[in-house]
């Protein structure tokens, strides 16, 4: 139990020391989960909405594949990604293997069918009654796009953030097309994973400390959204 407790002391003091790897690391980790959410985001919003909002012949069958994709096992994205971008790989001639480069590609791939699956649930259903709202009130489709993004951007934002929260706390499709390399592609999960099993507690204790209070904020704003999408409808 003392090296526990010794662990949260050292932890603390890496923390406020401001150590340079640390702040890389940091920096790097979020620069490749904001990047890979934003990507997400854009191909996941849209296609989430045009999906949910029309009926078609298999839309069913879509939807569960989508729904599988959501929780597909990260590692396997990674073994399929480096596969890709591997020397001998359809992409090996862009030499992104071991980039961080190609830890946004996999973040993407892993993040987008979460964000889209997450949009696809709602606007399958309030999205459609926006839809027709505005047809029986003449509205154009640019103006009927604009109701349907104000409509879900509660939904949105829940979307976005979880797929931040998936993001940065993944650590397998990361390991593999990254490789952990110290000062270029080693993130918070990696480098927590990677002096766990060193035996170093203090040093993953407090990049597992920095995650969890990246984690929070994070949940904050979304809870600051919806509470105060709430208070407007309430006035």
């Amino acid at each position: 139990m003392d090296y526990i407790l010794n662990g949260f002391v050292e932890a603390f003091r890496l923390i406020f020391s401001f150590d340079p790897e640390i702040i890389q690391i940091v920096l790097l980790s979020l620069f490749v989960s904001f990047s890979s959410t934003l990507y997400g985001t854009l191909i996941g919003v849209p296609l989430g909405i045009l999906l949910g909002i029309n009926n078609f012949r298999g839309k069913k069958v879509v939807s569960r594949f989508l729904y599988t994709f959501m929780s597909f096992p990260p590692v396997i994205i990674g073994l399929f990604t480096a596969l890709f971008l591997a020397r001998s790989g359809p992409f090996g001639q862009l030499q992104l293997m071991y980039t961080p480069t190609a830890m946004i590609i996999a973040q993407t791939i892993l993040v987008t069918p979460v964000i889209m699956g997450i949009v696809f649930n709602n606007a399958s259903t309030s999205g459609y009654e926006v839809v027709q709202t505005g047809k029986t009130l003449g509205a154009q489709r640019w103006n009927i796009l604009i109701l349907l993004v104000l409509e879900l951007k509660g939904v949105i934002m829940i979307a976005l953030v979880t797929g931040f929260g998936r993001a940065i706390s993944e650590v397998g499709a990361v390991m593999i097309v990254g490789g952990n390399i110290r000062g270029f592609t080693r993130v918070m999960t990696t480098f927590i994973a990677m002096n766990n099993n060193m035996g170093q507690y203090s040093v993953s204790i407090a990049m597992g400390l920095i995650l969890m209070t990246i984690s929070f904020i994070t949940n904050s704003v979304l809870y600051h959204f919806i509470i105060g999408d709430h208070n407007e409808y309430r006035d």
